[in-house]
């Protein structure tokens, strides 16, 4: 069942795009939405196509309480690590929003504690709350639009279509190219990036 949110508080659900990439930032979103909203078409950006999430993007914007997007750039993802710059992402986003959340709610597994508002992370929340939902929404088409933008500086990547995702034309451009200054240089490390101690 799709809800809204998890509790009655002034909730923040949280998403981040870009995670797996080898190119670019990761970017999260937070949205709050109201109470009683209800959103058609509004569900995990994975399972939309790139159309329905950018006509769903002014809609969320439009019936949000509040919302924000930060980026956090490749230079910080090879040095402090992708999950802990997902998460620093998630908190700048949440950060950013004009009104403090009473309660935030995760997409995923981890998470560290924003301030002392309490949390609760959920595995595929993107598919259960509107509010994750519409911040996966968010975070991946700011991200889509930042990687289009770069592309037109380095279109032998194919980063408009890519999107920076190891994509085997991207790969090839890759190993015919070099890496640029877009690319997260310890992307052949990310097998061992999944896993750190919080």
């Amino acid at each position: 069942m799709f809800k809204i949110q998890h509790t009655s508080l002034l909730e923040a659900g949280t998403d981040e795009a870009g995670r797996g990439a080898l190119a670019g930032p990761v970017t999260a979103a937070a949205v709050v939405l109201p109470f009683n909203i209800k959103i058609p078409l509004l569900n995990d950006s994975k399972k939309l196509t790139e159309k329905q999430r950018y006509q769903l993007r002014p809609l969320i914007e439009k019936s949000a309480i509040d919302y924000a997007v930060a980026h956090v750039f490749q230079e910080e993802i090879d040095e402090i690590n992708i999950l802990r710059a997902s998460i620093k992402a998630m908190h700048l986003a949440i950060r950013k929003l004009k009104k403090e959340p009473q309660y935030i709610i995760v997409d995923g597994n981890k998470f560290c504690a924003f301030k002392n508002i309490p949390h609760t992370c959920f595995v595929k929340g993107d598919g259960k709350f509107q509010n994750i939902a519409a911040a996966s929404i968010l975070a991946k088409t700011y991200r889509d639009d930042y990687m289009k933008k770069i592309n037109f500086e380095f279109p032998r990547y194919h980063w408009d279509k890519n999107k920076g995702y190891p994509t085997i034309s991207h790969r090839n451009a890759i190993k015919k190219n070099g890496i640029t200054i877009h690319h997260r240089a310890s992307f052949k490390l990310f097998p061992n990036q999944l896993k750190f101690d919080l």
